[in-house]
């Protein structure tokens, strides 16, 4: 998956539906009028900037945006939108940079966003298309009904993805409850989580094209992704053990694994480094204790050094619990109820499953 260009989030919220930029966009499509507008006046614009005529003073309006895009050259706004800097001016980026475009006003867009890393809109008098340039990225700015249908789309996929995902937690903690644990469980959760982050990520760019309608959007994602972040650093804090590796770094494995190797089980655990995938495996417990109310990070940790892992804990008397600095005998009784319930839960499992 390629990460989109810095600064590509902010450009899309200055011309999304509803902001003055996009009205602007609308209106010289309305006007059977194309424009190339660059959305910045940094050293290297200014460097590639010849002929047109300076403006002085002049606020940014979609109107007068609109007006001077009747001429043929290029337009340039300061770094903030508010102003209009320069109009009708001819831009004269390397010709040596690489671009798929035909027309020459999208060629010169895509030349200038590749070589100053300044966002630049192309309006196509044909097509009556505004197309975003950024660095490498290119985007169609859409109608918000077609951006919504996708977006809605996209949020049923997830959906269904973090109903899968949910399921391979609860089969996991099971298996961790019943000591039956094998390393393609816990692949399964983490291939399924790094899913769900990767469509939230794809999902929260896109509804930026909804402009002011995306708030719903946000709404229902951040339902759909609570504590996947968290989760995936939980279990890789249970099983990754070794000189020279963390959690932290096997995170970071996981988020660079290309999305057609995540569903490898085999492949995920050997960029990972656990074992193989049928292989046991026994966890610390930070995962489940976390599950506990108020229980805080000093007492998870003592309570991971003194037990070693989920079993030792489970097996663990309250007396043998109250005995952990800082957990004390209310505290000890509370864990003793809720590792019986865990294990009340995990009855009648029986062997690892493959899922």
């Amino acid at each position: 998956m390629t990460a989109p260009p810095p600064g590509l989030h902010d450009a899309l919220e200055r011309v999304a539906p509803g902001t003055p930029l996009r009205l602007a966009f609308e209106r010289i499509i309305q006007q059977g009028n194309g424009a190339l507008i660059v959305l910045g006046n940094g050293p290297d614009v200014r460097r590639i900037c010849n002929g047109g005529f300076t403006l002085e003073l002049t606020e940014f309006a979609p109107a007068r945006l609109a007006e001077l895009a009747k001429m043929d050259g290029a337009i340039v706004l300061d770094d903030d939108g508010r102003a209009i800097l320069r109009a009708n001016v001819h831009l004269t980026p390397r010709t040596d940079i690489p671009t798929a475009e035909t027309g020459a006003r999208h060629r010169t867009a895509e030349r200038v966003a590749r070589q100053t890393n300044v966002p630049v809109v192309s309006i196509s008098e044909s097509r009556r298309v505004a197309t975003l340039y950024l660095g490498p990225h290119r985007q169609e700015l859409q109608l918000p009904t077609e951006v919504g249908a996708r977006v809605n789309q996209s949020l049923q996929t997830l959906e269904r993805f973090r109903r899968r995902l949910d399921e391979s937690v609860e089969r996991l903690t099971r298996f961790e409850v019943a000591d039956l644990v094998v390393y393609r469980n816990v692949a399964d959760v983490l291939q399924r989580g790094e899913m769900v982050r990767r469509m939230g990520a794809d999902i929260e760019e896109e509804a930026v094209g909804l402009g002011r309608q995306g708030e719903l959007v946000a709404l229902q994602l951040a339902d759909l992704a609570q504590g996947v972040e968290a989760l995936r650093l939980l279990v890789l804090r249970d099983y990754v053990r070794g000189r020279g590796r963390t959690p932290e770094r096997a995170l970071g494995t996981l988020e660079r694994i290309p999305t057609a190797e995540l569903s490898d089980a085999e492949r995920l655990v050997s960029l990972l480094g656990f074992g193989h995938p049928d292989s046991p495996t026994r966890p610390q417990g930070y995962r489940l204790l976390s599950q506990v109310p108020r229980l805080p990070g000093g007492v998870i940790e003592a309570l991971v050094r003194r037990f070693r892992t989920v079993d030792g804990m489970l097996k663990a008397s309250v007396a043998e619990l109250d005995a952990v600095a800082g957990v004390g005998s209310a505290r000890a009784a509370q864990l003793r109820t809720y590792f019986d319930r865990l294990s009340e839960g995990a009855r009648g499992v029986e062997g690892p499953v493959q899922p």
